[in-house]
């Protein structure tokens, strides 16, 4: 389909989905999206609200904000028969079936997980019209917990670093930085706690979505912070697991060493129920056969206020120092951990780790990038690149059209330096490079004591979309891909600009459990989420049923 057809066809289909109005005429109860999670959702639901009221609500929120007013442009392409869906799930729950948690419940996805029945483009146009063959292992776990795809949301173009300008000479780094949100497929996405800023990457789109209410929930995918980054320039809560502990079977590849996914929602509650319906061994992903000692299929037990009484701390002070305003909200998230009885101790990355960490995922990265998106695009129809040298010569063929000549830039770039997954450079550096890095962090752990880490999210609020002096990537968020380790993010403040900033807890293998209650301790002490000021409530948003 080209672009601009697909275009034309988006007024239509979000016209068509809110032509279906069935609100009752005597009201049982009333349900605030702008206020409610899937714990509230689902007592909703119990009471007499639909589905499909809970659907449209959403859809006239997308409708009012997505390409209209602050044009948040998070939505790539809508589920046309998301209300279908919605109406199949209330006539089950009618019937004494449910099926979860999740049932009736609305989720937007990152166009970068396969769905059977939506395309998935991956952030690129030369995906437009690719629609696989089934759904990606998670996603089918959601749909049979009830779960309704209404999105495929915005994201960095083959997840950011999959032709990237990261390492390179100045002269070609300044030709390739792509604006912060853009795609060739989705266009320009803006965070809606200000326009002109970027939702960040690779997950801008989820992190906008999520943040503007346009869906309870949404799944991102993280390489080397792609979950977490937008989560903290968005201001929303958010998981990067355990590697392993969702299955990556079915999300488009950008380098499986370090790549998982991960729930992205407005509460660490959120964040824990729609964790347990994805967890399980699953066979076409290898990395998840370890979780089977380890996995849940029910996080909310962890839910616990009191959680950090006792609780050793360490405090990544590398990461503070860059921008006053999120400092100032880190220390006052410091204070509200102490004053709920956690130890706090200063803690040093070792240098070496500090000075390869880049390095080491850019080597990594580009290598698996080109071996691993050949094995994905097996899976596309006739007439779709097959290769990594077939992507490059079609964004590099004026025929082609192609709408960011920055990230045409990035993968030459990248075309020309990754190396053979069998090259001796690359084993070392993912080997032992990867393994010097885990040893490390695994020391602090065990020198301090050290039950999590926090840091800063991002050392910075959200950026400039465009910017010629961009901020440096000196967030140490790769370092839980690299060690393979956990990481979750809280709101934590906003700073006198009105940006919000995160904390992140980063734990050792497997222990989403004591993060999440760490996490949910600190949410109900510090209550720091704020709604994005461009993307307000609606009359609509209230659902009387």
């Amino acid at each position: 389909m080209s672009a601009s057809l697909t275009l034309r066809l988006r007024p239509l289909a979000l016209a068509a989905l809110l032509s279906f109005t069935t609100l009752p005429q005597a009201y049982a109860g009333t349900l605030d999206i702008d206020k409610a999670g899937i714990t509230e959702i689902q007592a909703a639901f119990k009471q007499g609200l639909s589905s499909e009221a809970l659907v449209q609500a959403y859809l006239k929120r997308i409708e009012a904000y997505d390409k209209k007013g602050p044009q948040i442009n998070a939505v790539i392409l809508l589920n046309a028969k998301a209300l279908d869906e919605a109406r199949k799930l209330d006539a089950e729950r009618k019937a004494g079936k449910l099926r979860g948690p999740l049932h009736g419940v609305p989720v937007v996805l990152k166009d970068n997980y396969d769905t059977f029945d939506l395309q998935t483009t991956a952030g690129s146009q030369l995906l437009e019209g690719h629609v696989p063959p089934d759904d990606a292992f998670v996603v089918k776990k959601l749909r049979e917990a009830g779960a309704i795809v209404l999105a495929k949301v915005n994201l960095s173009e083959f997840a950011g670093s999959g032709g990237s300008v990261s390492g390179a000479p100045e002269e070609i780094a300044a030709k390739g930085r792509v604006p912060n949100g853009f795609s060739s497929a989705g266009g320009q996405t803006r965070n809606p706690h200000d326009p002109t800023r970027g939702p960040a990457g690779s997950s801008g789109g989820t992190g906008a979505a999520v943040a503007a209410n346009f869906a309870p929930f949404g799944l991102g995918t993280d390489t080397g912070g792609s979950v977490r980054g937008p989560c903290s320039a968005n201001g929303i809560a958010g998981l990067k697991p355990t590697r392993g502990l969702m299955s990556r079977d079915g999300i488009v590849p950008l380098g499986l060493s370090f790549d998982t996914g991960g729930p992205m929602a407005r509460s660490v509650r959120d964040v824990a129920i729609t964790l347990g319906t994805m967890t399980g061994v699953d066979a076409a992903d290898a990395a998840t056969a370890a979780s089977a000692a380890h996995f849940k299929t029910d996080y909310t037990p962890y839910l616990k206020t009191g959680s950090l009484k006792g609780a050793r701390i360490g405090v990544a002070r590398d990461f503070m120092g860059k921008d006053a305003g999120t400092d100032q909200v880190m220390e006052s998230a410091l204070a509200t951990l102490k004053k709920q009885g956690a130890t706090l101790i200063d803690v040093k990355y070792p240098d070496p780790i500090l000075q390869n960490r880049q390095g080491i995922y850019n080597l990594v990265v580009s290598a698996e990038f080109k071996a691993d998106i050949a094995t994905y695009l097996k899976t596309t129809g006739p007439g779709f690149p097959k290769t990594l040298d077939e992507i490059v010569a079609r964004v590099n063929d004026p025929r082609t059209g192609y709408r960011s000549p920055e990230k045409a830039v990035g993968l030459n770039y990248t075309n020309s330096i990754a190396l053979a997954v069998d090259d001796p450079v690359y084993l070392a550096t993912r080997n032992q490079g990867v393994g010097a890095t885990k040893a490390a962090i695994d020391a602090l752990f065990t020198k301090h004591k050290l039950d999590a880490i926090v840091y800063p999210t991002s050392p910075r609020p959200a950026q400039p979309i465009v910017t010629k002096t961009p901020a440096p990537s000196d967030s140490p968020t790769n370092f839980a891909n690299q060690t393979g380790y956990p990481d979750l993010i809280v709101p934590a403040g906003m700073t006198a600009e009105g940006l919000p900033v995160t904390i992140s807890f980063f734990g050792q293998a497997w222990t989403e459990p004591k993060l999440i209650s760490y996490g949910y301790d600190f949410e109900q002490a510090s209550k720091a989420i704020r709604l994005p000021k461009h993307t307000p409530a609606l009359g609509s948003d209230v659902i009387r049923f």
